[in-house]
Parts: structure tokens; C-alpha cells; sequence
């Protein structure tokens, strides 16, 4: 996060609308993929260059350009010239810091997803962002192409002619891709939960310091989650509610149906949220309970000698004219005694189950 606080700064009193990349820099060219299809033909191809993705502005078929790779500008000012998208898109599109939004155009949609990744090896969550420009007939989607994504799925059903996507316009194809972003975070809140539970296992049997870096670290893939997904909503909401020409009224009942999977979602979210929360209480809970054990440990020791040490005390005196040391058995009672008053000690204590 200080790394993006610090990328982003470079922005500070330039014009709006300046392009300037803002996150993960990469050496290769950026890759783009065309989908072209419509009910009765289908074509995918990797393009080399930027113009050629210019014919299919006006192509009648419908149209999905996809864009890995975001930090080359004049890639984006080309296509942003050709096609009319107003600069300050481009620019959000490589501020790759935008929290999930979408913007209204009257021509097109912009819209903004993240797109979520959960590394086995690191044990950990990325997060990618996802620019949609929705317009007739075409998408173009922009990915920072840091570890493929979650299209897979969506590409397979085009190519197999599966479902409806290949008999419906650019909004389906653009529900169909918020979708499989939604659909990812269920596979990440499983993850999670997964580890979430492993933690609790150890939490109970034998909590050490790396249980409460781990509950911390949770924590704060927890908040960066919900920072992620809880915007969303509003999008999802916003284009139900909108009346943007681009979305028709069909589309309704879609977008409800991945409305409450991101209800889903963030209500999965808030229950991970309150055990992580509740772990942390029960681990301060379970340092304070071990530290009362080993005080009461030393408490009650402390407290049988009391009287032991008193006996010492009183003996120790170096008075010439104490009774008992001149008897023969003074010695070896004194040790009786106070064995004696050990022992009826423990058992006082073992009584009031105190040990």
C-alpha cells in the first residue's frame, strides 16, 4: 500500500487526464486478444498491433478485445483516440488503485473490478484490477496481466457455442465477466475459511506468538477483501437501477442473480471478519489465563513457606536462653512441624480446589 501511496504521488499537479501507470511495471509488450463472434461464426486471434483492433469498431458481430498489460500509454492513447473514450478513463484505467466503480457515458460504460487471486505457495491474496468499457456491439476489457485470469471459463463457452452468451449483446458478455470475477471470490473466502479454521485448532491447543502474527495477518487480508468487494454492490446496484440504452431491461434479472452473490460475498466476509476478531480476544484471553496458572503456581508456593519461613525466623534468633534448644529433640520435631503444616496446607488448598 506505501508502494502505491508513493507511485501515485508522481500524479501531483499534473493536468487531468495525464496517463501515467501506476503499479506493477513490466518489460514485455502489452498482449491483445480479439473475440470476435455472433450466433452462426466465431473467431479468436492475438493481435500484434493496436490498429488492428480498429475494423472492429464497426463490425456488426459482437466484439471482445481484450488488453493485458497496461504500462505502455501510446497503447491506450491509440485506442482511446480511435474509439472516443474520454481521457480521463484512460487515465483511471492505468491507476490500477481504483476501487470497484462504474461510470456512465451515455455511448459506453466504464466499469471497474478486482479481480482476486489466492497464491497457495505465499499463502497469500493479489489482487489484479479489471477495467470494462462497455459499448454496442464490442468490450474491451484491461487487466494489469499479472497472472492470467478468471475468463477461462467464459472463453471456453464461446468458443463451444454454450449457453447464451454467444445469442446476446455486449451487456450479457459484460455479465458474464463480473460474474466470473464474483464467482472467484467464493474460491478465496474457501481458502480462507480453510485457513481460518486451521488457526482455530491451534489457537486452542497451543497459541505462541507466530498464532497471533497470523491472526494479525488475516486481519488484514480480511479488511483489504472486504475493500475490494464491498464497492461492487454499488456497481451491481447502479446497473439495475440505471437507465443506460446499453443495458436492456432482459438483463435485469441477471444482474440481480450476481447482486445477491456479492451479498453472499460480503456476508461471508463480515462472518470471517468477527472470528478473526474473536480469535484475537481468545488468544489475550489464553495468554492472561496461562499467566494467572503460573502465578497461582507461585502464590501458592509463596504461601506455604510463609509460615515455614516464620519458624526459621523465630529459631534464628541468637538468644542465648531459648527454651527449645537445649532439648535433645528440638531439631528433628521443628522438621515434623513443618512438614506437617505443608502438607495441611495442600490439602487446604486442594480442597478449596485451588490446585
Amino acid at each position: 500500500m506505501a508502494e502505491m501511496i508513493k507511485k501515485r504521488s508522481q500524479k501531483a499537479g499534473l493536468p487531468p487526464g495525464t496517463l501515467i501507470h501506476i503499479g506493477e511495471q513490466r518489460a514485455e509488450a502489452p498482449k491483445i486478444t480479439v473475440i470476435d463472434y455472433d450466433d452462426s461464426g466465431f473467431q479468436e486471434k492475438e493481435l500484434k498491433t493496436v490498429e488492428e483492433c480498429f475494423p472492429y469498431k464497426d463490425k456488426p458481430t459482437m466484439t471482445w478485445i481484450n488488453i493485458d498489460g497496461l504500462h505502455q500509454k501510446d497503447v491506450l492513447e491509440k485506442l482511446s483516440g480511435h474509439f472516443g473514450f474520454h481521457p480521463l478513463v484512460m487515465e483511471d484505467i492505468m491507476n490500477t488503485d481504483q476501487r470497484p466503480k462504474m461510470e456512465d457515458y451515455a455511448d459506453y460504460l466504464y466499469i471497474v473490478l478486482k479481480m482476486l487471486y489466492y497464491n497457495d505457495k505465499e499463502n497469500k491474496i493479489t489482487t489484479e484490477q479489471v477495467s470494462l468499457i462497455v459499448a454496442p456491439h464490442i468490450v474491451i476489457s484491461f487487466q494489469e496481466g499479472l497472472e492470467g485470469d478468471v475468463f477461462s471459463p467464459l472463453r471456453e463457452r464461446l468458443r463451444n457455442d454454450k449457453g447464451k452468451v454467444r445469442k446476446m449483446g455486449s451487456d450479457y458478455l459484460a455479465y458474464s465477466m463480473i460474474d466470473a470475477v464474483v464467482d472467484s471470490y467464493f474460491m478465496i473466502l474457501e481458502k480462507l475459511g480453510e485457513r481460518i479454521e486451521t488457526l482455530e485448532e491451534e489457537l486452542i491447543s497451543d497459541p505462541g506468538t507466530e498464532t497471533l502474527h497470523e491472526i494479525h495477518y488475516i486481519k488484514r487480508e480480511m479488511i483489504f477483501l472486504r475493500k475490494a468487494v464491498w464497492p461492487l454492490r454499488e456497481v451491481i446496484g447502479m446497473m439495475m437501477r440505471g437507465e443506460s440504452p446499453l443495458i436492456h431491461d432482459s438483463m435485469k434479472i441477471y444482474l440481480r442473480d450476481v447482486y445477491d452473490h456479492t451479498i453472499q460475498v460480503i456476508d461471508t466476509i463480515e462472518t470471517l471478519r468477527d472470528m478473526v476478531a474473536g480469535m484475537l480476544d481468545i488468544y489475550l484471553s489464553s495468554v492472561s489465563n496461562r499467566l494467572n496458572a503460573v502465578m497461582k503456581v507461585l502464590t501458592i508456593i509463596a504461601t506455604i513457606f510463609i509460615p515455614l519461613t516464620f519458624i526459621v525466623g523465630v529459631y534464628g534468633m541468637n538468644f542465648k536462653y531459648m527454651p527449645e534448644l537445649e532439648w535433645r529433640f528440638g531439631y528433628p520435631l521443628i522438621w515434623l512441624v513443618m512438614i506437617a503444616i505443608s502438607i495441611s496446607m495442600l490439602l487446604l488448598f486442594r480442597r478449596k480446589k485451588w490446585l
